[in-house]
């Protein structure tokens, strides 16, 4: 059994392929006495390409979480992650019948592009490829000068460090309609990743599947 979650959104049926593309950056150059060698670079960005087929009618073997919902539900979600031009998760969980989890894909990625097919054969359901792109955090550190006590003085650089939350998270959350651990771990957590360890410490064997009523052990 699969499930594909884009931004927290379920689609109702699972693609029936995933290509998943590895990338590394290895350049080969030749060297006057040795001819080629590798020069072996940081990874590269993992590429992900799979179609999806969105219906406009309920099938008894299709997913809803949260009840049915038409193809332009979803339709708009991808349009809002392409125009926000925001990095989101990308997860695919893989179990057996009984529900026992075989690994998960689970990785923060960016939208590349998406192409809508409408075909006679699938009536008034649409099928749409998508094609996501690893994303990888970067940023740069703030300088704040400070003023010189004295004329003449050199102002001196200092690097502004965020001061540590001093919040803490609380011991339990009683699940409620619309909760996944995912959102959970975020909210409470500051990190989303740590969904599995969350379900590991509650017994959860499947942790996309929780209830209404639920208490989360959070710590």
């Amino acid at each position: 059994m699969y499930g594909f979650f884009i931004n927290g959104v379920q689609f109702p049926i699972a693609p029936a392929k995933l290509d998943t593309r590895i990338n590394n950056k290895n350049q080969t150059i030749t060297l006057i006495n040795e001819g080629e060698v590798n020069l072996l670079k940081k990874a590269g960005l993992t590429d992900f390409s799979f179609e999806v087929l969105l219906p406009n009618a309920k099938y008894p073997f299709a997913v809803y979480p949260k009840g049915f919902k038409p193809a332009t539900y979803y339709l708009e979600k991808l349009e809002k992650l392409k125009l926000k031009k925001k990095p989101f998760q990308f997860i695919v969980t893989r179990s057996k019948p009984n529900g026992d989890l075989l690994f998960d894909t689970n990785m923060k990625v960016s939208l590349e592009s998406y192409e809508i097919k409408e075909d006679a054969e699938n009536g008034f359901d649409v099928n749409v490829s998508i094609e996501l792109k690893q994303y990888r955090d970067y940023g740069t550190k703030k300088i704040k000068l400070k003023k010189p006590k004295k004329k003449g003085e050199k102002k001196v650089a200092v690097a502004s460090k965020k001061r540590p939350s001093t919040k803490t998270a609380p011991k339990t959350h009683t699940v409620v309609k619309g909760d996944t651990l995912w959102a959970i771990c975020k909210k409470y957590l500051g990190d989303p990743l740590k969904y599995p360890e969350i379900a590991k410490k509650n017994n959860i064997k499947n942790p996309h599947l929780i209830y209404p009523g639920m208490i989360i052990k959070l710590s």
